[in-house]
């Protein structure tokens, strides 16, 4: 069924499911977390397809979520702003669970939750000139869609702790290096890179494929539950803050967040 925002193209031995809602840099939309599962139950019941790529539209993959549609979190209720988290947490959990293995087509960058889902994917493939950005905390969140968990298993920690605490890119060269991500290859052909992954993957023995695939999920199975779960409460809790209104009124109005004088507001409430 086709799905606002999502285009699924069925190649025969693979689908590759676009994000496509390029005027906002693909941020994620309902239609996409929709489109993406119908894919991912499509290739588990159909043997023939050996993969599931993940691209976005017009060469960038994904800045995140839409902070046009985040900066209504002040007015849920906390139970609202948990369950649009769960949204994305059991997408993740949809994607490692899937038997066929999930590749992301980088190109131009992946943002906030953008990068979340890439690191979520099996195999992962980029531009040269992509950059990977853990945006949260530029505008005082807090990562989820496993991120916590993800980033923390394919790189060293101290890096891992730059990528989130500062909020800056790192690319896609440097992550290829490190092997966070499988190759860098040239502008504009991490899609072809990717389909020629899966064409491989496609001449192989789908059960052994799916067991492989299984027991790799499995021995980072615990880690990725747990940060799953873990992110959600202080997730929730950040969409809230003060902290979240000011950095997503910063971004959208093109301007430096004030965190410095809401610190310096926090140590006056202290010392009262």
């Amino acid at each position: 069924m086709p799905q606002e925002n999502c285009r699924i193209e069925d190649r025969g031995t693979h689908l590759v499911v676009v994000n496509d809602n390029p005027q906002r840099r693909n941020a994620l939309t309902a239609g996409f977390y929709s489109g993406l599962r119908e894919a991912l139950a499509q290739a588990a019941a159909e043997p023939r397809i050996a993969a599931v790529i993940v691209t976005g539209a017009e060469g960038f993959f994904c800045a995140g979520g839409d902070l046009t549609v985040l900066m209504t979190a002040p007015q849920m209720t906390h139970a609202q702003r948990q369950a649009a988290i769960e949204d994305l947490q059991s997408l993740v959990r949809a994607m490692i669970d899937c038997p066929r293995p999930v590749i992301a087509a980088v190109e131009g960058g992946a943002a906030g939750a953008g990068i979340s889902l890439a690191l979520a994917c099996d195999l992962v493939v980029a531009g040269r000139d992509a950059r990977f950005t853990a945006s949260y905390v530029n505008a005082g969140l807090i990562p989820d869609g496993g991120l916590s968990g993800s980033l923390t298993a394919a790189l060293p920690p101290a890096l891992a702790a730059e990528i989130c605490l500062l909020g800056q890119p790192i690319g896609a060269e440097r992550m290829a290096a490190l092997g966070a991500i499988n190759a860098a290859v040239e502008p504009g052909t991490a899609l072809a890179a990717a389909e020629e992954i899966a064409v491989r993957l496609a001449q192989g023995p789908a059960g052994a494929q799916a067991a492989i695939k299984a027991l790799l999920t499995g021995a980072r199975a615990a880690l990725m539950e747990a940060q799953l779960d873990a992110e959600v409460e202080p997730m929730a809790l950040a969409l809230g803050s003060a902290e979240a209104a000011e950095g997503m009124a910063a971004f959208l109005g093109k301007r430096a967040a004030g965190f410095a004088a809401l610190r310096r507001g926090q140590d006056s409430v202290g010392s009262n």
